[in-house]
């Protein structure tokens, strides 16, 4: 009887069952959303462990990074934080530095980086300097040399010397022991100055440029056009004799014509119409740009 009870209650359950024509649906979880909170505060929590970490200076690694500095700009008796001691006794620290005020957390960390900067660039300078210094002896070498030579004819005072931003400028006015008037075949004294220059020259490295000018006399250029020609085939003819007579190559020979434009006197001074008109042999120097720019100042120091 009691099988019998159980076999009704199965039926009475497929009956119900099937009388719906559907399976009912699951009630829906309204706690799912826990799930991604948790997600995300876990998160947030790995982040701010991480940030954490991060802004933990190591003492003593950021004082080898702080000397190696000093002693990498060429300063190595800079001290940082009041000296050796204060770095050693910041370094047993394990208190978190202040990122927000700059490495090291303070403003005398930042002066002193400062400070090692200004002196690694005044050690530059103090390179540049003795460098332009040095360069100057090497150019009194050469006047001396071409001065000597010159002597020996009595011309040493148709050339004038000069250091600038270029080099060295050995000027040779061109009078008319030089050049004939309006004319650019050298004359018997010019081929000496220039065959006393040569010598001189020929064995530096330095690339010898030509430059001829003209003054601003109005009376004339002869067979040329212009004193852009004549000036131009003056140091032609002065480059022509360096690379025959003295054996520079053509490769460290350049020439240019300026005619009139680059004056020494402006044509109310008496010495422009003598002086301007001039053939200008320069020994290109090879140093640096910003080293080249001190030979002047140098020149001027030495001489003095």
């Amino acid at each position: 009887m009691s099988g019998g009870g159980h076999a009704a209650v199965k039926a009475g359950a497929r009956a119900r069952h099937s009388k719906g024509g559907h399976d009912e649906e699951e009630h829906e979880n309204h706690e799912r959303w826990l799930v991604s909170y948790a997600d995300m505060m876990t998160l947030l929590m790995v982040l701010f462990i991480v940030l954490f970490a991060i802004s933990q200076v190591d003492q003593k690694k950021f004082t080898e990074l702080k000397n190696g500095l000093a002693v990498g700009f060429g300063n190595p008796s800079v001290a940082f934080n009041g000296g050796e001691a204060s770095l050693m006794e910041s370094s047993d620290s394990n208190s978190p530095m202040d990122m927000s005020s700059g490495i090291g957390g303070t403003t005398s960390d930042a002066t002193a980086i400062q400070e090692a900067v200004a002196a690694k660039e005044r050690a530059r300078a103090a390179q540049r300097q003795a460098r332009a210094a040095q360069e100057v002896q090497n150019f009194d070498r050469i006047k001396q040399q071409i001065t000597d030579a010159l002597a020996e004819h009595g011309l040493q005072d148709q050339v004038r010397f000069t250091i600038d931003e270029r080099g060295l400028v050995v000027t040779v006015i061109t009078t008319g022991i030089v050049f004939d008037g309006n004319e650019a075949t050298l004359l018997p004294a010019g081929r000496a100055i220039i065959d006393g220059v040569g010598p001189a020259i020929a064995a530096l490295p330095n690339t010898i440029e030509i430059d001829g000018h003209t003054n601003q006399l109005t009376g004339g250029t002869g067979t040329y056009p212009s004193g852009w020609e004549l000036s131009t085939a003056r140091a032609a003819s002065v480059l022509r004799l360096l690379h025959q007579h003295a054996g520079i190559p053509e490769t460290r020979l350049i020439a240019a014509g300026f005619a009139d434009t680059r004056p020494l006197y402006p044509t109310t001074d008496p010495r422009a119409a003598t002086l301007n008109r001039r053939v200008e042999i320069i020994v290109l120097s090879n140093l640096p740009a910003d080293t080249r720019a001190l030979l002047p100042s140098a020149a001027t120091t030495t001489a003095n």
